[in-house]
């Protein structure tokens, strides 16, 4: 059987790079497509969209809303897209990973849900000081603020209104969970976390994005910490996941899961080669 991968991407990053090197160096057939040069024509059958894009894509799309419905658009033609459309549905949109988390009985941080500024900073004075605001969509901590006191927490909830943008009046506000300056991210690949480390806030930053700087330690995979993120990947659907956790004062909770993973700063302090286990799990995901 020859298998060959087609990766979708709107960007290279890092981790398009690596996953394609070790695609080549496994001796696999690679096609890299950009997704903002594609034109899908839906009156075209399955077969002649699977000629096209090939049987097995790995979607990286950086852009939400691009990545989805690509994937949506590939699974319609009968083509194995990873991770799938309902998987990237569900992690990019905050409020939905928050709701499959706690169906799922993940240990997650409370979170109240309002469609109005009014209604918003009624759920910061429920929630109490701090709480966190977060836009339901968007990555690297963009756009996620503190809300330290009601003073702080009206003025940014009210310039939030005063924004335009599709997502901008749903207001996802989550409770602060006291933690050490740092959190976990793990990489969990089909049913094996294959990797986890620390992500400690930079100096004068609470939030420990590898993007805003944050400094990479090796994290001791426990089986408290097994447990808690295998059950998360599964509430969203599995597949090549981030599954980010906090150590809170009654244990460890999970706060976000990324169906689009950047593991660069995971491979500098893991012993494993995060993009060979990707392959090889294409690999087997090609071969079912």
């Amino acid at each position: 059987m020859t298998i060959a991968i087609t990766l979708v991407y709107d960007r290279i990053r890092w981790e398009e790079k690596a996953i394609s090197k070790a695609v080549e160096n496994q001796g696999l057939s690679i096609r890299r497509i950009d997704a903002k040069e594609l034109v899908l024509d839906s009156s075209k059958g399955d077969q002649e969209v699977e000629r096209e894009l090939g049987s097995l894509v790995l979607q990286r799309c950086v852009s939400y809303f691009r990545g989805l419905h690509v994937a949506s658009f590939l699974e319609a033609k009968g083509i194995k897209v990873i991770n799938s459309s309902e998987v990237s549905r569900i992690c990019g949109n905050k409020f939905l990973t928050t709701l499959y988390l706690e169906k799922g009985g993940s240990p997650t941080p409370k979170t109240l849900f309002t469609f109005s500024g009014e209604a918003a900073k009624n759920a910061a004075d429920l929630l109490g000081y701090p709480s966190v605001l977060k836009p339901i969509v968007g990555s690297w901590g963009r756009g996620v603020a503190r809300l330290n006191d009601k003073e702080s927490a009206s003025a940014l909830i009210e310039m939030r209104e005063d924004t335009n943008g599709l997502f901008n009046q749903i207001y996802y506000i989550q409770k602060h969970i006291p933690r050490p300056p740092r959190d976990i991210r793990t990489v969990v690949i089909g049913d094996e976390l294959i990797s986890a480390n620390y992500r400690y806030s930079p100096q004068g930053e609470w939030r420990t994005n590898f993007s805003k700087g944050g400094r990479i330690e090796y994290c001791e995979i426990t089986s408290e910490l097994q447990d808690i993120v295998l059950k998360a990947s599964g509430a969203v659907g599995g597949g090549i996941l981030g599954v980010d956790a906090m150590e809170g004062p009654e244990g460890l909770v999970v706060h976000e899961v990324n169906s689009n993973v950047e593991f660069r700063g995971a491979s500098q302090v893991s012993n494993v080669d995060i993009a060979v286990k990707i392959v090889d799990y294409l690999v087997q995901e090609a071969k079912r």
